[in-house]
């Protein structure tokens, strides 16, 4: 990735940002309400991991069928995602609480989802928040060779063909995780010296990581394979459906709110400096999708309301609903798009329709 600056125009005639922040403050304090979460996420929260958890135990200590435990792995990979996105993710931006020993708690979370703290922090919280879309420095446009999401991208021929394919790797995304992608990033990221925070120390970072991909493993391959009568390769096939439903999850919804249509993937210009602020920024490099459907809303923990989660990301999601209205008027009065794709499948004909022209060969510049 790029390790050069980059730096967000300080330059905003509207006064979009100074407005729309003094409106959000006034809507918390006319209401009396805490930017952090509430009981309905504290419900939530206690949903999503019996979605997770109570198969595997049922699959522990139930005398059922194999084809009953396959279901079972499915629906752990349901609750997996749930917990990512609405629990995880919160906590990692420090809203689920307004006590920061919760949101740690939380958002540790992350490593029975076979993830690390520490590198999720420092890609999400820091590269993908703060210079999302910029090719060379937002790690979410990063797929490698193998998908090319923005015409900044290295063009293969193979990429005439990845709006078929890349639905299939998708659902790859936390089982490489659990194996590969946690080593490779605090390799990279230690070496940077990238941190949200306070910079770890290595050797604790990486004996955090080694013993949590020891306990995690142990967990959900090694307890069964010592408490169930069936076959070791059965098991492993159960631990990769559940992660490839939770990948699958996880990943359409993540390239729904930045790869499609409407999103913009700008770079800085020669002196590393772009054109917009950062928050202006933001409404260009981000869609919402499906907001008046009620299960999107509450399965995804907001992150169908991208707009305003990626200007307001210290916010719960819970209160993005209610601060649509806000964000929208706001962006209207000041020229500004607020972009949204009113359905899910609306949103992802706009993704693959996006892959299928970035998979076209480039036109050769005269």
């Amino acid at each position: 990735m790029n390790t050069s600056t980059v730096r967000f125009s300080r330059t905003d005639s509207a006064k979009f940002f100074r407005t729309l922040n003094s409106r959000v403050n006034s809507y918390f304090k006319e209401n009396n309400l805490s930017k952090t979460g509430n009981w309905k996420l504290h419900l939530k929260a206690i949903i999503m991991f019996s979605i997770y958890l109570t198969p595997y135990f049922l699959i522990l200590t139930l005398d059922i069928s194999q084809w009953w435990m396959l279901l079972l792995t499915v629906v752990m990979g349901t609750g997996m995602a749930g917990v990512g996105m609405n629990i995880m993710h919160d906590g990692n931006h420090g809203s689920y609480s307004t006590k920061s020993w919760i949101n740690k708690l939380m958002g540790g979370t992350i490593y029975i989802l076979a993830g690390n703290v520490y590198n999720w922090q420092v890609q999400h919280n820091v590269l993908h928040h703060t210079y999302t879309n910029i090719h060379g420095h937002d790690e979410d446009l990063d797929a490698g060779r193998i998908i090319r999401f923005t015409r900044h991208a290295k063009w293969e021929k193979f990429h005439r063909f990845q709006h078929y394919y890349s639905i299939f790797l998708y659902g790859l995304l936390t089982f490489n995780w659990a194996l590969t992608t946690d080593f490779k990033q605090t390799k990279r990221y230690l070496s940077r010296q990238l941190s949200y925070g306070k910079m770890p120390n290595p050797v604790k970072q990486w004996s955090i990581l080694a013993i949590t991909k020891l306990i995690y493993l142990s967990i959900w391959i090694v307890i069964p394979m010592l408490i169930l009568s069936i076959a070791w390769w059965k098991i492993l096939i159960g631990f990769f459906i559940m992660h490839y439903t939770a990948g699958l999850i996880l990943s359409v919804v993540f390239q729904l709110a930045h790869v499609v249509e409407k999103t913009q993937m700008p770079l800085p210009d020669n002196t590393g400096s772009m054109k917009n602020t950062w928050a202006i920024h933001q409404l260009f490099t981000t869609v919402n999708f499906s907001t008046k459907n009620k299960f999107m809303n509450w399965f995804t923990g907001g992150l169908n309301h991208q707009v305003e989660h990626h200007i307001f990301p210290n916010i719960s999601h819970i209160h993005y609903s209610k601060l649509s209205k806000i964000v929208r008027e706001t962006a209207q009065e000041c020229q500004l798009p607020y972009n949204e794709y009113k359905t899910t499948r609306a949103a992802i004909a706009a993704h693959f329709r996006h892959l299928r022209e970035m998979g076209m060969k480039p036109a050769i510049s005269a």
